[in-house]
């Protein structure tokens, strides 16, 4: 009798278990998509950890930073890219989740008669109905949301690069800038030299010798707040390379950075239509909650199980069994609109970040194009006409034609262009950054994309 129960058992709820099978699970790779959004090397590609790291990073401190490095070191070190991996994770492990079949539920009643004589024994086996019913739209959902996940690992990635770099071009910009104050400080020495050196044959002023010792003065507290700035800059840089108790003395490389053909706004809008990871996790997510829509509809069956009963009252009696609920309160009405105005609220919140993105690339764009154009006039136009003005203020301050005031006046324009050209190199780095933050990646890597069909 035991093996025909058994027999039973295995064809009649194993079948209905295996009904609702579904496809193996789906594990998009978010490290290689990230590594590939900001141009990481094979060798250099993330890798999830486990462990958290100490506080400061154990490998040696760099002597030397560029940008490559930079980028490398910050999402690679980065715990905030460990916990969107992390996410990914956990996403797999509830997709996992999605895919195991329901536990029986085993049950055994034993029931002694009045009158005496052996005892009716009740056993019966059965499954959650519902669970399997539901499996593989479950599935469906999980796995759209696992790759929602994977696409907001991407993007926490792109925003570490991105605060990194910018931080990275303000250290440069600094350091070029208080370069430009020590050759200003160098020339203010030589006039002050040349000042002093005239009063004392009787051709100039007390005027001039102290005017050029206050534009001194100032000058010094100028680079003292400059370098101040510098050392806080390389503070936050050191953090996001992982040593936030480092030195941060390292040698930055010098300001090269140049920029290529910007390609068009619309060219720049396809790209980041296709490669925008927060797009892509919208989209997921309005997949994962359609699933969700559909899979109300099944809320009538809650509670609902379905299997094989055996009773022995003297003989065996083997039967098929099932618990329904009877849908005269709660028809899942409820649930169903709960499940159709998440879905509604997803497509209005698709729409509105598909909008932010169209201004990101945009405006980042138009502030790229702007800047690079202004950089050039002042560089190509301004530069040289103030460089020739201050050649011939000087010669006629040397011979006696004029006094202090006109080569103070042309060395200070001089020098304020020449700080407005650095801080211009500065915005244009950074404007660049936004850009390829704005479009999903960088504008020299072809990054690949999980994006549903529609």
């Amino acid at each position: 009798m035991y093996v025909r129960f058994l027999k039973a058992a295995i064809g009649g709820v194993i079948p209905l278990l295996l009904s609702g099978c579904v496809g193996p699970m789906p594990r998009p790779d978010a490290e290689a998509v990230a590594s590939d959004a900001v141009g990481l090397a094979p060798g250099e590609a993330l890798v999830f950890r486990t462990e958290a790291e100490p506080i400061e990073h154990p490998s040696t401190e760099p002597a030397s930073l560029d940008v490559a490095q930079v980028i490398r070191l910050s999402v690679t070190r980065s715990p905030e890219v460990q916990a969107a991996l992390a996410r990914v994770r956990i996403a797999q492990a509830e997709a996992q989740q999605a895919r195991l079949l329901p536990n029986p539920i085993v049950s055994v009643g034993l029931r002694f008669p009045e009158s005496g004589g052996k005892p009716v024994i009740d056993v019966g086996i059965a499954a959650d109905l519902l669970v399997v019913l539901r499996r593989p739209g479950a599935t469906s959902a999980a796995d759209a949301r696992l790759r929602a996940s994977s696409a907001d690992a991407v993007a926490a990635v792109l925003d570490v690069a991105a605060k990194a770099q910018e931080h990275f071009f303000a250290v440069q910009s600094l350091e070029a800038s208080l370069l430009v104050l020590q050759e200003r400080s160098g020339l203010l020495k030589r006039l002050n030299d040349l000042a002093e050196s005239r009063l004392r044959i009787g051709e100039g002023s007390r005027l001039d010798v102290i005017t050029i010792q206050t534009q001194q003065v100032e000058l010094e507290a100028e680079i003292a707040d400059r370098t101040i700035e510098l050392r806080d800059e390389r503070l936050a840089l050191a953090r996001f390379l992982g040593q936030p108790g480092s030195s941060a003395q390292w040698t930055i490389a010098r300001w090269r950075r140049t920029t290529g053909p910007v390609p068009s706004e619309r060219e720049l809008l396809s790209i980041a239509a296709s490669r925008r990871p927060e797009i892509q996790q919208r989209e997921w997510e309005l997949v994962a909650l359609g699933a969700d829509w559909k899979l109300a509809g099944w809320g009538l069956l809650d509670g609902s199980e379905v299997g094989v009963d055996a009773e022995r009252d003297g003989d065996w009696s083997v039967g098929p069994g099932a618990s329904i609920p009877v849908p005269l309160f709660d028809v899942g009405q409820a649930s169903k609109e709960r499940a159709q105005a998440a879905v509604v609220e997803a497509r209005h919140q698709l729409v509105a970040t598909q909008r932010g993105v169209v201004e990101d690339v945009r405006r980042a764009h138009a502030t790229l194009t702007g800047l690079q154009a202004n950089l050039d006039r002042v560089q190509n136009q301004l530069i040289p006409l103030q460089q020739s003005r201050l050649t011939q203020a000087e010669a006629q301050f040397r011979a006696g034609q004029t006094d202090i005031t006109a080569l103070l006046l042309a060395e200070q324009d001089l020098r304020s262009t020449q700080a407005q050209v650095v801080e211009l190199q500065r915005r244009v780095a950074i404007a660049q950054v936004r850009l390829e933050r704005a479009i999903g990646g960088s504008l020299t890597v072809s990054v690949p994309t999980t994006q549903p069909n529609p």
